[in-house]
């Protein structure tokens, strides 16, 4: 039953696939591919019209259903176990040309024609701009910032507290300041002034927008994402979000960031599609009323999957912190439903566990 500010919830298995208003056209490319824009200084995002209120949402919050469950350490080792990545368990562990890693949320190691490539880098306690409150991980992450193997490139698709950790990219870049950043419109000077990442390392690109891997023939491509970006009162959207695609010379990968469901799915895969492996986030969704703006369900992870062209998916943004009200072992059990409703083997989107890999 629900109410005026609280919508009633819908089962996830009930979940229909979310269509928003298409990209206005007048910011559109000649190929009608979305555009970034910005309107008095800040980036829009005109697939979001009609979101309710964030009070709606905080009220559904403590007032509402919330069927997340997550129970202690000593249960959470048996439904969600955090194994150690290749590189510290296997003595021999090389770079390979087609593998993905996740080791919690967004955190995911792509190696790409023997390239490691680290995404949304956080392996701090919490997601938030302190350490002491905010969301907090009931999973720990794979392993240590200081556990990485030699990284080509770190990739970070927005700015929010979950994606964009400052403790774990200063230490990265202390640690290896050979890194190439890849980073939205409007963040490099946010990383220039908050870590000693040096200014020719760093990146900042607009969708569809290509760059050289340094040192490598590979190219990282920023595509369009729909979501939003904020980390103080009012610094709403002065920063664009976005995915990427990493073009090698023999394999492809895309990393899906943090996003609603939109048109622009489909202009990636026609344009830099198929992809041998893919992450994409299939967490943090219910109430639906409200996150269908900025997170995708499962269903429409899916359809993402389908849209791209990708041959072999894994779930992310999921199983890591508690952002949302649905089960916290509902995403994967979800996954599995909507492979079937869309006829798709279930081992081409798998959801792994946390230090567990995936071959492309």
């Amino acid at each position: 039953m629900g109410n005026a500010l609280s919508p009633a919830m819908v089962l996830g298995s009930d979940l229909d696939i979310w269509k928003p208003p298409l990209w206005p056209p007048e910011h559109t490319d000649t190929d009608g591919k979305v555009l970034a824009y910005k309107e008095g200084g800040r980036f829009q995002n005109p697939w979001m019209n009609g979101r309710p209120s964030v009070a709606s949402f905080f009220f559904s919050w403590f007032t509402g259903p919330d069927e997340s469950n997550i129970p202690g350490p000593t249960e959470l080792n048996e439904t969600l176990p955090v194994k150690p990545p290749l590189w510290l368990s296997d003595p021999v562990f090389s770079l390979s040309n087609a593998r993905l890693t996740w080791l919690g949320h967004a955190t995911v190691l792509a190696e790409i024609d023997g390239a490691a490539i680290l995404t949304d880098p956080v392996f701090s306690a919490r997601a938030s701009a302190v350490q002491f409150a905010g969301p907090k991980r009931y999973t720990a992450a794979a392993c240590k910032v200081k556990d990485l193997p030699p990284l080509a490139a770190v990739l970070v698709s927005h700015n929010h507290y979950d994606h964009l950790d400052l403790r774990s990219v200063s230490r990265l870049a202390e640690l290896q300041p050979n890194i190439s950043w890849f980073v939205p419109e409007g963040m490099a000077q946010w990383l220039k002034d908050n870590t000693v990442v040096s200014t020719e390392k760093v990146h900042e690109m607009t969708w569809w927008q290509e760059k050289q891997l340094e040192g490598t023939n590979i190219k990282i491509v920023f595509t369009p994402a729909n979501h939003w970006c904020k980390r103080s009162v009012s610094d709403d959207n002065h920063m664009l979000w976005g995915s990427f695609a990493v073009i090698g010379p023999t394999k492809k990968f895309w990393f899906g960031g943090d996003t609603g469901y939109c048109e622009a799915f489909k202009q990636i895969g026609e344009k830099y599609g198929p992809f041998d492996l893919a992450a994409i986030p299939i967490g943090a969704y219910q109430p639906n009323w409200f996150m269908k703006y900025q997170h995708v369900h499962p269903g429409e992870a899916v359809e993402i999957h389908k849209d791209i062209g990708s041959k072999k998916s894994v779930g992310i943004h999921w199983g890591t912190f508690k952002l949302t009200t649905e089960n916290y072992l509902e995403p994967p059990a979800l996954l599995n439903t909507f492979l079937n409703k869309s006829g798709l083997e279930s081992s081409v989107f798998v959801a792994t566990d946390i230090g567990g890999s995936v071959e492309g």
